[in-house]
């Protein structure tokens, strides 16, 4: 007997490798099994089941990145933005996205939005920020929204697709490999409230009614830049250098596009050759070869290179003093 049950002599002289599957198939007169549920499990014949199974898997997945390593190296690609993607691809693309953001803005808490102060002002930024590569009631989208892939698209109907807390996610985050840029950061939290309270009105604007909205605002400004993000940033002052403004400075470099230029630990990009590597910033003596490499000479030379280099070919990019001082903050941590 071996674990309940009888195996013939014969058998039983097998060598383990080679043991009889008992009550399977071919099992002999002689073998029984006394409840059908605690029916034994044949090793051997488990064991080749398996390495079946993982051989086709290692082999299917050998093949796939074969495939895909094709298509890369071999230019088939067509990455042209003036060819269409394919329907099925438009709608797999669209359909990720609105489960993505639904998932994301979920918790965040809906603001009231009924205000005409906070509809107007929304009005201002859309103006400036949106209406370039979305058009408006009557207005055509720019030429460069015009020529983008996948195609940026008319926001009238934004009410009926997306809740207020989704609109506002959309807008701040922006939405990777499509061109919608993230507004957080350069728009304050009640600007982008605001956009999405004006995107609630837009149903409801006739071609004359936006512009003669539009009119009535033309001398208003939306603030595309955020010198007040000092309101997060008086906390970073205390404590320049420690840990937490280096990782809002991590978050200002990417805001601001300087991997375009440099590459920057922490921040994914092309491997671009434009400027110098920042890599270990912190240990170096100067900064471009003139100043003293500090946390406010670098801060000041991020703010207009150009002052102490005229040569340089660095611009003066627009950044704010607090994301200048967050920034040295990072570039100063890496060693």
């Amino acid at each position: 007997m071996a674990n309940g049950f009888r195996v013939p002599a014969h058998r039983a002289a097998l060598p383990s490798h080679q043991e009889a599957c008992p009550c399977g198939p071919g099992r002999d007169p002689g073998q029984f099994c006394p409840r059908a549920q605690e029916l034994p499990i044949c090793l051997p014949m488990l064991n080749r089941t398996l390495r079946t199974v993982v051989a086709t898997l290692v082999a299917a997945a050998a093949l796939a990145a074969a495939a895909a390593a094709a298509v890369v190296y071999s230019g088939a690609y067509n990455v042209s933005a003036a060819r269409l993607h394919t329907q099925a691809v438009y709608s797999l693309l669209e359909t990720t996205l609105q489960y993505s953001v639904r998932r994301r803005a979920r918790d965040t808490e809906e603001r009231p939005l009924d205000s005409p102060e906070i509809k107007r002002r929304g009005a201002v930024c859309f103006r400036e920020h949106c209406v370039q590569c979305h058009g408006a009631p009557g207005v055509s989208p720019a030429t460069i929204g015009l020529a983008m892939q996948p195609l940026p698209g008319p926001l009238v109907d934004a009410a009926a697709n997306w809740r207020p807390r989704e609109l506002v996610w959309l807008t701040r985050h922006g939405i990777r490999m499509s061109g919608m840029p993230a507004w957080g950061g350069r728009l304050s939290e009640d600007d982008l409230w605001a956009l999405a309270a004006f995107m609630q009105q837009l149903p409801a604007l006739t071609p004359a009614g936006y512009g003669v909205l539009a009119a009535e605002l033309q001398d208003q400004r939306c603030a595309a830049q955020l010198d007040a993000a000092a309101a997060h940033d008086t906390a970073n002052d205390r404590v320049e250098g420690s840990a937490e403004a280096a990782e809002r400075g991590l978050q200002v470099l990417r805001r601001h596009a300087c991997r375009g230029c440099h590459t920057i630990p922490g921040v994914v990009g092309s491997d671009r050759q434009v400027g110098p590597p920042l890599a270990g910033f912190g240990q170096r003596a100067h900064i471009g070869g003139r100043l003293p490499n500090t946390a406010a000479n670098l801060a000041a030379w991020i703010s207009d290179p150009q002052h102490f280099d005229p040569g340089s070919a660095m611009p003066a990019s627009g950044v704010s003093a607090a994301d200048a001082r967050a920034i040295a903050a990072y570039l100063g941590s890496l060693r």
